[in-house]
């Protein structure tokens, strides 16, 4: 069931109807939110419901168990059985075919031929974020982040809860679950406080940044220079480039938006995933405005444990590359993924090398007004070059758009509506922030009536608008 359909919007209305009805009963209001997830979930496939409800059953019941115990070695040996068999899950699903397939072409290449048929699990949607919420209850109970009791209800909820089960953002255990230990009546006092004109405008600028802007760069643009690099110059495949750096982004931020906003019609509230991401200046500026969830994921529970910045510099830029290297890895079971991991690695790596430069004429030049705007340039180019990895199936096809770069010859994808939105798509992030202000204080002013139906014109028109069909989120493979 994907978000930009008449079937999304026909469950959500159903399913926020008769949450808001139940908050007066907050348990069976819970109940609900969690059978209505795990429809969310049977919609793409019930064969793998059950996986769902048995690994997050298995976190819930370790996190208790490590919740009751005083015995600290306990603790340990029950949260590394936990996070073992999340993992193992995952790698089943996720990874066992590679490795698998890597290992036989390693054979290969001394001269035997593999004569196995290897059977490929399916990828489960979303698997990669379910895993994550598991890991993270565990984790954050036994770092006592979460100090009440952890109850069987919200744990579940807390894993399959439908706005962030298939495509985020990750949150936390320590942030999402004391939401739902709220009273009901509680609950039903701060509803008077929720942002609906926020909710409306986060619903429908993700669906415009998806339907409108990423289908039409995908259609248009990315997917016929990615899928035959050869076929064009120079031009169109440094459009391309600069159009999925647009698409990309536009897909998962418009994703996380329309999740944040059914989120807190529902009453509950989820972090910030995106913040202008092609605004950063340098890697570490960027990787705290993409994906943040996943990137502050990745630092408080692989990073720090590593070592993080408190040990010597060759270690410090060993845990950059792992964390990263791993990173790559989790987005897809392709040497691709992690090529493109290892670029952001060494991105950080020479960018802590240049920050801690004593040089005169590197603090000269950093102190010049107009660095950063150079500095934004290289690094959205930098994400560039990485983004031509992460999106190319193999590595043939990545080496070709490099090389077409190197080609002379017309432009011939450069229509007005590809122009127009790759405009959108990249130089949107620098919109002043008080424009949005403006428009939802502007909203507050205007009876309820006609901001719903200013935003049920905006759906109509995001509909006429945008791209036949509607192509599944790029992060839902993850």
């Amino acid at each position: 069931m994907l978000f930009p359909t008449v079937e999304y919007a026909v469950f959500f209305l159903a399913v926020l109807a008769v949450a808001w009805a139940l908050e007066s009963r907050p348990q069976w209001h819970k109940l609900f939110l969690l059978g209505a997830s795990y429809l969310f979930y049977g919609f793409w496939s019930w064969r793998y419901v059950p996986l769902l409800f048995l690994l997050s059953l298995f976190a819930a019941l370790i996190a208790q168990r490590i919740q009751h115990s005083e015995d600290e070695a306990q603790r340990k040996r029950l949260l590394i059985l936990g996070v073992t068999v999340c993992l193992a899950v995952l790698v089943y699903y996720k990874y066992a075919s590679f490795v698998l397939l890597t290992a036989l072409g390693l054979w290969g290449l001394v001269g035997r031929t593999p004569v196995w048929n290897l059977p490929t699990p399916f990828l489960p949607l979303g698997i990669s974020f379910f895993v994550f919420h598991a890991i993270s209850l565990m984790g954050d109970i036994y770092r006592r982040k979460l100090r009440e009791p952890l109850y069987l209800t919200d744990a579940l909820l807390y894993v399959a809860f439908f706005p962030q089960l298939i495509a985020g953002p990750i949150l936390r255990a320590s942030h999402f679950i004391p939401q739902l230990m709220k009273p009901g009546y509680k609950r039903i006092a701060d509803a008077q406080h929720i942002r609906v004109n926020r909710a409306f405008l986060l619903i429908l600028a993700g669906l415009f940044k998806k339907v409108i802007l990423s289908n039409t760069l995908s259609t248009r643009l990315v997917e016929p220079v990615f899928a035959s690099p050869a076929d064009f110059h120079r031009g169109d495949v440094l459009l391309a480039i600069y159009g999925y750096a647009a698409q990309i982004y536009c897909d998962f931020s418009g994703y996380t938006d329309i999740a944040i906003g059914c989120a807190m019609l529902l009453g509950y509230h989820f972090p910030r995933n995106f913040n202008a991401p092609y605004t950063a200046t340098d890697p570490q500026d960027f990787w705290q405005r993409w994906h943040i969830s996943l990137s502050s994921w990745l630092r408080d529970y692989l990073y720090i444990p590593l070592g993080g910045s408190r040990v010597g510099s060759a270690r410090l830029y060993a845990n950059l590359m792992i964390t990263m290297l791993l990173g790559g890895l989790w987005h897809g079971a392709s040497w691709t993924f992690v090529v493109w991991g290892g670029l952001q690695g060494v991105y950080l790596v020479v960018h802590r090398l240049w920050a801690n430069g004593t040089s005169a004429e590197v603090q000269q030049l950093r102190a010049k007004r107009w660095w950063p705007w150079v500095a934004r340039v290289l690094m959205f180019h930098a994400a560039c070059v990485g983004w031509v990895f992460f999106r190319s199936p193999t590595f043939s096809v990545a080496a070709e758009v490099f090389r077409r770069l190197g080609s002379g010859g017309a432009v011939t994808l450069a229509t007005i509506p590809v122009v127009v939105t790759l405009v959108l798509g990249l130089f949107g992030q620098y919109a002043p922030k008080m424009w949005r202000r403006g428009v939802e204080a502007m909203m507050s002013r205007m009876p309820v009536a006609v901001n719903g139906a200013a935003l049920a014109f905006g759906v109509f028109l995001i509909e006429v608008l945008g791209p036949t069909g509607v192509a599944p989120f790029i992060y839902f493979q993850f």
